[in-house]
């Protein structure tokens, strides 16, 4: 007989500490094709004949081959998807939930808070105009007097600050609101799903989205991407924020609508943008935001990619809860929590292994 199958959907470089753990608990190991993450072609038919028979799935992104209903309805026994990765937009957690399946996602530290660095430095750049002024002085130039930037926090000498608004305020964004704490700015946030002691902790004034918008001179985007996030920020949005805004979005492509602020920062009704997550990815050559010069900041969607870091703690958060689920237990991690009930009358207590 056969031992059960754990199907690493997305690989990335496990180590073989945690290849061994899995091997030596009794349980087979495929790999998903590295091909399947890329943006090329149609491989839901190959991912779904790897997951027929699983029992766990784990891995990091895989945009571009999202592991739908079908894939999951593969397999009788899939117990748990669990995700290197914060996100969870390439995984359909409404049917996960529907099939009795836990989905997990790892915002650990190296993942949640290289973001906000990240974040932090999107904002410090753009105000600072750091690219605008390089490029100034290597095109020859020296202190053109329209390269002034934005002095950020309050002074004694009556200025009041600008004001940054953070929509979302879970791990990430209460992360950026403690590295700006020091800088003396006006924080404020929106975040429907949260306590109001939260935003005390965060240091932040709790208002409504479109107060938000209205207010700040910075919008930086820190939500999961859901029916309610998806394309969030449009040309209706964008006409209540001022006309010096700046937006940052280190979360999820779809959370704005990329074509409408190229068009507001053309037009002069924005300033300019930073922005990590698109639409689609890799950036389109001919996207309109490759047009606006130094007015974006782009980044290749690696805001939490750093030295020593990045998903290695997500793969091992990864491995608890593929293990804790395989011996019939809760993982820490789940992010879909309402399925919980069901998936304890189908699985709990009961090791796939005995």
């Amino acid at each position: 007989m056969s031992k059960p199958k754990v199907l690493i959907h997305a690989p990335r470089e496990e180590p073989d500490e945690v290849l061994k753990t899995i091997e030596n608990a009794g349980y087979d190991i495929a790999f998903g094709d590295k091909a399947w993450q890329l943006p090329r072609g149609e491989h839901e038919d190959a991912l779904t004949e790897a997951a027929r028979d699983a029992v766990a799935m784990m891995g990091t992104s895989i945009r571009h081959t999202p592991i739908s209903r079908r894939v999951m309805e593969a397999s009788q026994r899939l117990r748990i998807v669990a995700k290197y990765t914060v996100g969870v937009d390439d995984v359909d957690t409404d049917a996960a939930t529907d099939l009795g399946i836990l989905v997990c996602h790892a915002p650990t530290e190296a993942n949640c808070f290289g973001v906000a660095e990240t974040a932090v430095m999107m904002i410090l750049a753009s105000l600072k105009k750091a690219t605008e002024r390089d490029a100034a002085v290597r095109a020859g130039k020296w202190r053109e007097p329209h390269l002034g930037t934005t002095f950020l926090g309050a002074r004694s000498d009556g200025y009041a600050g600008i004001t940054i608004g953070l929509v979302g305020l879970g791990r990430i964004a209460t992360r950026v609101a403690q590295l700006l704490a020091p800088w003396r700015v006006r924080l404020i946030a929106y975040d429907p799903y949260i306590p109001p002691a939260d935003f005390l902790l965060a240091g932040a004034k709790s208002v409504s989205y479109e107060t938000l918008l209205r207010e700040a001179d910075v919008v930086s985007f820190h939500v999961v991407l859901t029916k309610e996030t998806r394309f969030m920020l449009r040309d209706e949005q964008i006409r209540l924020m001022k006309p010096n805004a700046i937006i940052v979005n280190t979360a999820r492509g779809k959370v704005i609508e990329e074509a409408a602020v190229a068009r507001a920062i053309a037009e002069g009704r924005l300033r300019g943008a930073a922005i990590d997550a698109f639409e689609e990815e890799p950036l389109p050559m001919d996207s309109p935001l490759r047009q606006l010069g130094t007015k974006v900041l782009l980044s290749p969607h690696s805001a939490s990619f750093n030295e020593d870091g990045e998903l290695r703690p997500g793969i091992q958060w990864a491995l608890r809860s593929v293990m804790t689920a395989l011996a019939g237990g809760i993982p820490d991690n789940v992010y879909n929590k309402d399925v919980i009930p069901r998936w304890k009358e189908r699985f709990g207590g009961a090791a796939v292994i005995g």
